[in-house]
């Protein structure tokens, strides 16, 4: 999920942080303990200035590389982010999390979240259609890891809202194909359907975002 995005946003991240010396939310202290960021950050979360924690941020990574308040800053910020629908650095501090942090119950959770962020972040089911198709895939790869999880009710709930909307997708180009009279695509992609547990009468156009309803 989001994975083409986040190869170089930790680049990115460190080269606004090292430019950024003019703009207002650059850091410029340095060789501070780590509680000192770690309250920084949490304090710019506090007012809503995502940018500020992510330099703070930056700046514990860098000169504490080992603080065991690195995890706990780590999830802060996928937290934060995934409130302020920014999907893609929330989905980047939980691979942080889950890489370097999460044991046990925690992976579970990160992995959790890491759907949830992806399932937000579809937007546009004609646009998303990667982001859609590959949480699905997490989707199921959590189901059969985790079949016992707590969030297992809310995970079934995301899988059945995105398998409508890959329904919808495929009956859609099947249309578009059908009104410029490319009769053998449109079957391949209603082909797509078949092997649904879903079928068009189950499904009504949506009036609104369906895919967000449940978090709101």
């Amino acid at each position: 999920m989001f994975q083409h995005y986040k190869q170089t946003l930790w680049v990115v991240m460190i080269s606004i942080f090292f430019i950024g010396c003019s703009n207002k939310d650059a850091v410029t202290e340095y060789d501070k303990p780590a509680l000192y960021w770690y309250k920084n950050i949490v304090k710019s979360i506090a007012s809503s200035n995502f940018d500020k924690a992510d330099n703070y941020y930056i700046s514990l990574k860098s000169e504490h590389m080992r603080s065991p308040l690195l995890p706990t800053a780590t999830m802060l910020l996928a937290q934060a982010h995934m409130e302020d629908e920014s999907y893609l650095m929330s989905d980047y501090y939980l691979d942080e999390y889950l890489q370097k942090y999460a044991t046990g119950a925690e992976i579970e959770q990160a992995k959790f979240l890491k759907i949830k962020a992806a399932f937000l972040g579809v937007k546009n089911i004609n646009r998303d259609q990667k982001l859609m198709i590959d949480t699905l895939q997490d989707v199921d790869a959590f189901i059969k890891s985790y079949p016992d999880s707590k969030y297992r009710p809310v995970v079934d709930t995301l899988k059945v809202r995105l398998s409508m909307a890959q329904y919808m997708l495929n009956e859609n180009v099947a249309r578009l194909y059908d009104r410029i009279g490319k009769e053998q695509a449109a079957t391949l992609y209603r082909a797509k359907n078949q092997n649904s547990v879903l079928n068009a009468a189950d499904i009504d156009a949506p009036k609104e975002n369906f895919l967000e309803r449940i978090f709101n």
